[in-house]
């Protein structure tokens, strides 16, 4: 990954000769494109695009660079954003009482292995805050109580904002987000789910897994949307199991699948190479 790259990522109706124009326009302000992938939808007629451009190339700042395409992207009914990659991404790690995918990223944030800057820990329990505090990271706790659940759900809410996160992650946070929460970071809400969605959606999926005699189990990184486990998928993964495997032997492996899945997807969604189109995702990967 390169933090001396601006990212342009585009979304519109196909039209003859869009890699052309664009290409021309990055050009005409003596662009260097350092990598690109596009890709053509042929079910929805649409057009998808990600180009990493070298910021010391352009002869113009970024923000005249970004003010100048809104004419190529009006014309051409472009959904599109620009960013430059050596501002990192806020995250806000939300966890409750599993502790591995947060520590996985703890950890990940720690060794610089993720392009962002993991601003906090958000928990409904106390257990995590050791793991935050070795790490050095603000780690806070909003108790979720079954008779004062809607005031506590509103405290969460406000204290995940105040954190000013660019990106919220779920760590094995088991809570429902509130439709406000997941309206105001569309798209900026990725979370990890212990099964491969759309199987065993909910509570303890290793457990109906062995009931029902699988032979793989896996693990799905998804946006978050008001409709629960139904976001756009980002990443997932397996592994094999077999009829000697109990419950716990799958949620253990099950796991080791959970931290890996997570930390791709989240890294996909730093890094700008995800675009979502209705219910679906093109991953630039």
């Amino acid at each position: 990954m390169s933090n001396n790259v601006y990212r342009l990522l585009i979304s519109c109706p196909d039209v003859h000769g869009l890699v052309a124009k664009v290409s021309q326009f990055i050009l005409e302000y003596d662009g260097n494109i350092k990598e690109a992938h596009h890709h053509l939808d042929d079910q929805n007629k649409r057009f998808f695009m990600r180009i990493e451009i070298e910021s010391s190339s352009l002869n113009c700042s970024f923000d005249e660079f970004r003010r100048s395409f809104v004419t190529l992207a009006d014309t051409y009914k472009m959904d599109w954003r620009m960013s430059d990659a050596s501002h990192l991404k806020r995250i806000l790690i939300m966890g409750s009482k599993s502790s591995h995918c947060v520590a996985d990223l703890l950890h990940r944030g720690h060794e610089h292995e993720l392009e962002g800057e993991i601003v906090g820990v958000l928990s409904n329990h106390q257990r995590l805050s050791k793991i935050a505090s070795w790490y050095d990271v603000p780690f806070k706790q909003i108790n979720i109580e079954t008779d004062t659940k809607a005031a506590d759900i509103a405290k969460m809410t406000q204290a995940a904002i105040d954190f000013n996160p660019d990106v919220i992650v779920l760590a094995r946070y088991m809570q429902i987000i509130p439709q406000d929460l997941c309206e105001k970071f569309e798209g900026k809400i990725i979370n990890i789910h212990h099964s491969f969605l759309p199987s065993f959606v909910g509570a303890n999926p290793y457990a109906r897994a062995a009931e029902r005699g699988v032979k793989l189990i896996g693990a799905t990184c998804h946006y978050v949307t008001a409709d629960l486990d139904e976001g756009p998928i980002i990443e997932q993964d397996v592994v094999r199991v077999n009829h000697g495997d109990s419950a716990d032997d799958m949620k253990k492996m099950g796991q080791d699948v959970e931290k890996i899945t997570l930390a791709k997807g989240l890294q996909f969604h730093l890094e700008d190479r995800v675009l979502t189109c209705n219910n679906k995702t093109v991953v630039f990967s």
